[in-house]
C-alpha cells in the first residue's frame, strides 16, 4: 500500500457557509476548491497504476466533486470514475461517486482486509489522522509526500480560497518534501511520517485543559522531543530531522565526534521503530515534562547561528532568526514558565549585539571592540524585564541565570564598566545548575577579569584534562589569549595555532590569524 499525504487536511479552505467563495462552490459542509486542469493532469499521473484508492473525507469531497462532471470522451475522468474506491469517514452517511465504497466501524480491520483481498495496489489520500490509523496497524508499504505548489501559472492559486486555513502546515510540509521524498524507500517510516502529522481538531473540553500549540514549527520541536528517548538524544533528533542542523554540527554543539553523532541518531530512529512510539501531539498536562528539551534544542539552535561552525561569515542568521521565532512563540505558549522567560531574554540580549559583531571587512570583532551604541537597546529592555521574571519565585534554572550574565554585558555603558564580580558569582551558581565544562571554560574568561589571566590559566589547564573539550577550538583560543596577557608570547603563538586549526567559519579564522601574527615570531 503507498500512502500519499495530500488534499485531506491540506486543501481544507476556512469556513463554511452558503456562499460562492470565488468559483469555489459547497459541498459537505466546506468550501471545495476547483481543480485546477495542471492539478487535474498531475492526480491522474499519480493513480494511474492504482488499483483501488482509499480517500479521506475531503479528499473524497474534492474528487467527487471533479471526476463525476468529466465529458465522457476523456480519459482521465473515465480513469477516475472506474477506480474502486473507498472512502475512510466518521461523518458521511453514504456516498454517491460510482464504484465508491463506504467504510464504517473498524477503518484499520477493513483495510487489513482490502489489502488482502485488492489484487493492485492500494494508494491512500488522506490527512494525518487517517494515516496514524494505518500506521498504528503496520498498514503502509511506503509513502509519497504529495505537495502541490501554492501558486499555478501566471499567479493562479491552487486554492480558490486564497491563503490555506493552516499556512504554517501548508509551508511545513513543502519544505520537508525532498527530505521525506529520499526516505520513501527506507524503513523509518514510523520515525519520519509524524513530523508531517495535522493534531486533531481541539476540542472545547481540551482547550480549556491548558495551552495548545498552534504554530506548526514549534508543534514539530514538543513531537520530536518524545520522553521515551533520553534527553540528549531528544534534543539531537530534533535538531537534525526538524530544525534540519548537519549531524557534524549536531555533534559539535555535544563535543563528541561526528559518527558519534550520527550512530546515536541511527539507534534513536531504530529504537522508534522497534518499539512503536507513537508520536502524537502530546497534550496541555504533557508539555512541562518536553520543555526541557524544547528550551535546549532552541538554544543550541540559536548558538548555531549565532556563531557558524563553518562557513565564509560568522553568523548563520536563518537559524538565529528561526530560534527565536520560535523562543518568542514557547513565550506566547508558556508565558508563566520562568525558564522560558530565560531563555527568550539571553536570545534577545545576545541577538541585540548581531550587528557589531563584525568588522566591514567580516573579520570577528571582540566584545570589548564592539560599538555598542549600535546595539538594539529595544530587544535589550525587553531581555532586561525578561530577566526579572525569570530570577524571580524561587532558585533559577540554567537559563535564567545565563539571560542574567547575557544582560549584564548587555547593559554595561563599556566593556571597562563591566560588572565582572557579579558575573563570576551568577558562573558560580550557574556552575552548579549545569556543571558543564563548556560553563566552567566561560567561567574562567571571567576568571581573568576578576582575579587576572594567571588565575584563569590555572583553571584552563584544569580544564585541558577533560577529554569532552579535546576538539572545542574555544579551548586553545581562550588559552592562546590568556597567554597574550601575561607575555608569553611563544606559548601564545602555539596556542594559537592550534586554534586555528579547529576553526571552522572564515570570520574566526581571520581574527585567529591576525592575533597569530602579532605574537609569532615574524611579527
Amino acid at each position: 500500500m503507498t500512502t500519499f499525504v495530500s488534499l485531506d487536511g491540506v486543501m481544507q479552505a476556512p469556513g463554511g457557509g452558503d456562499e460562492d467563495r470565488d468559483g469555489g462552490f459547497e459541498h459537505g459542509g466546506w468550501a471545495v476548491p476547483h481543480m485546477d486542469q495542471q492539478l487535474i493532469q498531475r492526480m491522474a499521473a499519480l493513480v494511474g497504476r492504482a488499483g483501488a484508492l482509499l480517500l479521506g473525507r475531503r479528499a473524497y469531497d474534492t474528487f467527487a466533486a471533479t471526476w463525476p462532471l468529466a465529458d465522457a470522451d476523456d480519459p482521465i475522468g473515465a480513469r477516475m470514475n472506474s477506480l474502486r474506491k473507498y472512502v475512510a469517514s466518521r461523518t458521511l452517511e453514504s456516498v454517491s461517486w460510482q464504484n465508491s465504497t463506504l467504510l464504517t466501524g473498524d477503518v484499520a480491520k477493513a483495510v487489513g482486509e482490502l489489502k488482502q483481498g485488492e489484487g493492485g495496489e492500494i494508494q491512500v489520500h488522506g490527512s494525518g489522522r487517517l494515516i496514524q490509523t494505518l500506521l498504528a496497524h503496520d498498514l503502509v508499504d511506503s509513502f509519497h509526500v504529495l505537495v502541490f505548489p501554492v501558486l499555478l501559472g501566471s499567479g493562479k492559486r491552487l486554492f480558490a480560497d486564497g491563503v490555506p486555513d493552516r499556512p504554517g502546515a501548508w509551508l511545513t510540509v513543502a519544505a520537508r518534501h525532498n527530505a521525506l521524498d529520499a526516505l520513501r524507500r527506507a524503513r523509518t517510516l514510523r520515525s519520519k511520517l509524524h513530523l508531517l502529522v495535522e493534531p486533531e481538531a481541539v476540542t472545547g473540553q481540551d482547550a480549556a485543559a491548558g495551552p495548545q500549540v498552534h504554530d506548526d514549527r514549534l508543534r514539530l520541536v514538543f513531537l520530536c522531543c518524545h520522553p521515551a528517548l533520553a534527553t540528549e538524544t531528544q534534543v539531537a533528533l530534533t535538531l537534525r530531522l526538524v530544525c534540519g542542523v548537519p549531524t557534524a554540527h549536531v555533534a559539535g554543539a555535544f563535543l563528541v565526534s561526528e559518527p558519534t553523532m550520527a550512530a546515536r541518531i541511527t539507534r534513536a530512529k531504530k529504537k522508534i521503530a522497534a518499539a512503536r512510539i507513537p508520536f502524537r501531539m502530546p497534550a496541555a498536562d504533557e508539555l512541562p515534562e518536553r520543555l526541557d528539551a524544547v528550551l535546549t534544542t532552541i538554544h543550541l539552535l540559536f548558538t548555531t547561528g549565532h556563531t557558524a561552525p563553518e562557513g565564509p561569515s560568522l553568523t548563520r542568521t536563518d537559524l538565529e532568526g528561526r530560534a527565536l521565532e520560535l523562543a518568542r512563540m514557547l513565550h506566547g505558549l508558556m508565558p508563566g514558565e520562568r525558564e522560558v522567560r530565560g531563555l527568550l531574554a539571553l536570545l534577545l540580549a545576545n541577538h541585540a549585539r548581531r550587528a557589531t559583531r563584525t568588522g566591514g571587512d567580516g573579520r570577528l570583532l571582540p566584545l570589548a571592540g564592539q560599538d555598542r551604541s549600535a546595539w538594539d537597546q529595544e530587544a535589550i529592555a525587553q531581555a532586561h524585564e525578561l530577566v526579572l521574571g525569570a530570577l524571580g519565585g524561587g532558585d533559577p534554572g540554567r537559563f535564567a541565570l545565563q539571560a542574567a550574565i547575557a544582560a549584564l554585558h548587555a547593559s554595561a555603558p563599556t566593556y571597562d564598566d563591566t560588572d565582572w564580580p557579579q558575573i563570576l558569582l551568577l558562573y558560580d551558581r550557574l556552575v552548579q545548575v549545569w556543571p558543564s565544562p563548556v560553563v566552567a571554560l566561560n567561567r574562567a574568561v571571567v576568571v581573568a577579569m576578576v582575579a587576572g589571566p594567571a588565575s584563569a590559566l590555572a583553571e584552563i589547564e584544569a580544564l585541558e584534562q577533560d577529554e569532552r573539550l579535546a576538539g572545542y577550538r574555544y579551548l586553545p583560543a581562550i588559552k592562546a589569549d590568556l597567554l597574550r596577557r601575561l607575555g608569553r608570547e611563544a606559548d601564545a603563538a602555539v596556542a594559537y595555532e592550534r586554534a586555528l586549526s579547529l576553526a571552522g567559519n572564515d570570520a574566526e579564522r581571520a581574527f585567529l590569524a591576525g592575533r597569530l601574527a602579532e605574537v609569532g615570531p615574524g611579527r
